[in-house]
């Protein structure tokens, strides 16, 4: 709810009175402000009792008899003296070119304001209304209608005389007349009536409500919405009627036309005027001093609603109560509304008082938010809507909107708006600093600050280091890996960084920061040696993003103390830039680590570093030795004495014996896994790789005293050596555990191998039995002989251009042909002859012949 109060003010300031809101969060709908000007001139002296708008000008009247022509800003640009009484209406044609006006002294006056002709006459009685047709200034449209008494319509006819005829009478004073296109709707003491002009036929007679209220004090309004709707507001009761055509069918003696009420409801107060707006309705409420319901300070101040019509009721959309001048004094009868169809301008006339009510745009939405203090959806909308705004600005509100998050104490949100408000403007962004310096809130600031294209001055940024520096050591951090190093003068904030490590020498964070500084500042063998000795993770990184392999080259075992296995990868892909040699120089008084970088260098490439295989003989011996027999199986290089010595040193059992055997010291290496070991299963492996029938009869005559190993002899060497030879050299009543699962194992391995012996041969029989048979099919089939085929041997075709005579042709299976006479004489076979091609493969497939003679 708004309420707009009258200020004091000087004589000159009389042109604008402000609407004032109660403290609500829902924002109204309209904004108000008085027609000032030549308007407030002339309601100090007399006092306004019509007005009629038009999209160009205001036409005024005045209860002195006076006709005012007035501009939108209520500036006074023409004055008619039409009566010395109240001037009751006043109308005008669509065009805006002709006026006419009625008196109370019963004076009626139709004129051109531009051209000379005119109507005028005097009745004996009071004329309360005039309406002209719209297209008045058209020649045949002159016609308009009055109504005191009675209600006449005046036409000009083709002599440019007055013709005047009667439309209704008898139903007492006509109060209200509005003309629409072919439509008149009058309203008197009874109802409304709706009279076609075009059919010259009366189509609807709406009846008046609340007949117990005086129509002369709380007269009807009427409002066409359309060239079809009428509104009809009378007392509390509201009615939209939509004039439609009558079906053909139903006609008979009625009306083309008809009228259906679509909406009718009754409202809380006394109407006073109506108006559209779009598909809602702007209503003016007289509202009476004894309602019970009403504040005291808002009773009898008139008010302006904007209702959503519904079939049987309305719902309210906004209120609002209007603090016009002497409105105690006035009656629901001295309040009018009018308005301009074009530009939704609502006009509240009373006799002291003229308001223009007119919708809200987004400058006024903005306005209303910052009022409110909700700077946030001010911006936005400022933001969505900036081509249509003209008394705000983005910038502004934003500004506006970051001394309110500052006032609040939320400073983050404010740093982060800047981002946003602030834009390109590098001077307000340097004055946002300075100002967050003064409030001790520069790191709030910081993480906002332009860094791209557009940068403040670097002592800007110089200065929140600075302020980071003395305070927040993580936070400085931060902001030297996310700024760029072009921001800020690096010497200065390297000499600050190294002037505090003065003081606390061991800062890690503080260290971390001046190695960024000085890679910055591509120092980068400076940011190596803090990466160092800090053993960062990013050194591996710095090395290969500037290439800083030639200043590590003496800091190896510091690479290889820190990580391992990161060191030993960087150095092996790059070996073209330290070399192997240089690594194992700097390494040999670090043999595990020496050990971890040769090792990997092997797993990558057998033969780079063959000439250090014999050293790595003993480190892997010391240092890994799971990876020994590995390492000796895939070595090619390294010296098997050598390996030999020291596994034997250190009674390396799998190791010595790999490489006797690989030595040729098959036997004794067999020894030692019978003697050491004593694992008969891995005897009998390693009997089986050397596959040596010696290294059986060693095992057999090993094993023939030690039970358990007769019994893994007798359970695996079944397809290796014939068990009977061990059965047989079995002492005669040695015990030997599991002999007999042992026994029944060796039959039924026996047995298998019986069984795919047999299985192999049926296999192969019926193999061969197939390929034969498909071998003889193939051979009995037909061979074509005709003239493109020539005889092998002396490339003439191979039959003669004469059939009739003899001849006799040799087709062998291998499709050459030959003519008889052409073969060599047969071989020691009698009857068998081969072909000459393929006589290189004995009785191939030339071997077989077919014998053609005529």
């Amino acid at each position: 709810m708004s309420e707009l109060e009258e200020k004091e003010r000087k004589p000159s300031e009389e042109s604008t009175d402000d609407s004032e809101e109660e403290d609500s969060e829902e924002e109204p709908k309209l904004k108000y402000e008085r027609l000032a000007n030549g308007v407030t001139e002339i309601l100090q002296t007399d006092a306004a009792s019509c007005m009629t708008v038009h999209d160009k000008f205001l036409a005024l009247g005045t209860h002195f008899g006076k006709v005012f022509l007035l501009d939108v800003q209520g500036n006074v640009t023409q004055k008619y003296e039409i009566s010395s009484v109240k001037i009751n209406q006043i109308s005008l044609d669509e065009s805006g070119e002709h006026v006419g006006i009625c008196s109370e002294d019963g004076k009626v006056q139709v004129f051109g304001l531009y051209t000379r002709e005119g109507f005028h006459e005097s009745f004996d009685c009071p004329i309360k209304v005039v309406a002209l047709h719209p297209q008045f200034s058209k020649s045949n449209n002159k016609q308009f209608v009055t109504g005191g008494n009675k209600l006449f319509l005046y036409e000009r006819n083709w002599l440019n005389r007055w013709k005047t005829s009667t439309l209704h009478e008898g139903e007492g004073s006509i109060t209200n007349i509005k003309w629409r296109a072919n439509l008149i709707a009058w309203a008197n003491n009874v109802g409304v009536k709706i009279y076609d002009i075009s059919t010259k036929q009366r189509i609807t007679n709406v009846l008046r409500d609340n007949t117990c209220l005086r129509p002369d004090m709380y007269p009807c309004s009427l409002c066409w919405k359309d060239n079809t709707t009428l509104i009809i507001g009378w007392g509390s009761s509201v009615k939209i009627c939509s004039v439609k055509e009558r079906d053909p069918t139903e006609m008979r003696d009625l009306p083309s036309r008809y009228v259906e009420i679509v909406s009718a409801f009754e409202t809380e107060f006394f109407i006073s005027g109506l108006a559209p707006l779009a598909d809602q309705l702007v209503t003016l409420y007289y509202v009476k001093e004894n309602s019970d319901h009403m504040e005291e300070e808002f009773r009898a101040r008139p008010r302006l609603d904007i209702i959503q019509p519904l079939p049987e009721s309305c719902e309210e959309i906004s209120s609002d109560a209007l603090t016009v001048r002497n409105f105690q004094e006035n009656e629901c009868r001295d309040y009018r509304l009018e308005h301009s169809e074009g530009e939704s301008l609502f006009y509240i006339i009373s006799p002291k008082d003229i308001v223009v009510a007119k919708e809200r745009d987004q400058d006024d939405h903005i306005d209303w938010l910052l009022d409110k203090k909700k700077y946030e959806e001010a911006l936005m909308a400022a933001e969505i809507s900036f081509k249509n705004i003209k008394r705000h600005d983005v910038q502004k509100i934003g500004m506006a909107y970051i001394n309110h998050l500052v006032e609040k104490g939320d400073y983050d949100t404010a740093a982060r708006k800047c981002q946003k408000v602030l834009g390109k403007n590098m001077d307000l962004w340097e004055n946002e600093v300075y100002r967050f310096k003064t409030i001790g809130q520069l790191k709030a600031i910081s993480q906002y600050l332009p860094r791209g294209d557009l940068r403040l001055r670097p002592a800007i940024y110089e200065m929140i280091l600075h302020e980071f520096l003395m305070t927040d050591y993580e936070g400085f951090a931060t902001l030297i890996r996310e700024w760029p190093g072009e921001l800020y003068n690096n010497m200065t904030i390297v000499q600050a960084v190294t002037n505090h490590l003065k003081k606390d020498p061991t800062n890690s964070i503080l260290l971390t920061t001046l190695a960024e500084l000085y890679t910055y500042d591509q120092r980068y063998d400076r940011a190596l040696e803090i990466y160092l000795r800090l053993r960062h993770k990013d050194v591996y990184q710095l090395i290969h993003k500037h290439n800083l392999f030639s200043s590590i080259e003496d800091k190896i075992v510091l690479l290889m103390d820190f990580d391992k296995e990161k060191a030993v990868d960087m150095l092996l892909d790059n070996e073209d830039k330290i070399s192997t040699d240089r690594v194992v120089e700097e390494l040999k008084d670090r043999p595990e680590l020496l050990h971890v970088y040769l090792h990997k260098l092997f797993k990558r490439d057998h033969h780079k570093g063959q000439k250090y295989h014999e050293k790595q003989i003993s480190l892997y011996a010391e240092y890994d030795r799971p990876n020994l027999l590995p390492f000796l199986r895939d070595s090619t290089h390294c010296p098997l004495e050598k390996a030999l010595e020291i596994c034997q040193q250190r009674h390396f059992v799998e190791e010595t014996v790999f490489l006797l055997s690989r030595m040729g010291n098959c036997r004794r290496a067999l020894q030692m896994i019978m003697e050491e070991l004593g694992d008969v299963d891995k005897a009998i492996e390693f009997a089986k790789e050397q596959d040596d029938a010696e290294l059986w009869e060693d095992l057999i005559s090993y094993s023939i005293d030690k039970p358990p190993f007769i019994t893994g002899l007798l359970n695996n060497i079944g397809t290796h050596v014939d068990p009977i030879i061990l059965i047989h050299r079995i002492k005669e009543g040695m015990e030997i555990p599991n002999l007999r699962d042992s026994l029944v194992k060796i039959l039924q391995d026996y047995n298998l191998q019986i069984l795919l012996r047999e299985g192999c041969k049926k296999i192969l029989v019926a193999d061969s039995l197939s390929l034969l048979h498909k071998m003889h099919r193939t051979q009995m089939r037909g061979v074509r002989v005709d003239e493109e085929n020539i005889c092998e041997a002396c490339h003439v075709t191979i039959l003669p251009s004469d059939t009739a005579q003899p001849f006799s042709v040799v087709v062998f299976h291998c499709r050459h042909m030959f003519h008889k006479e052409c073969l060599p004489s047969q071989g020691t076979i009698p009857g068998v002859q081969y072909c000459n091609i393929c006589s290189a493969k004995r009785r191939g497939p030339g071997s077989g012949i077919l014998d053609m003679k005529k």
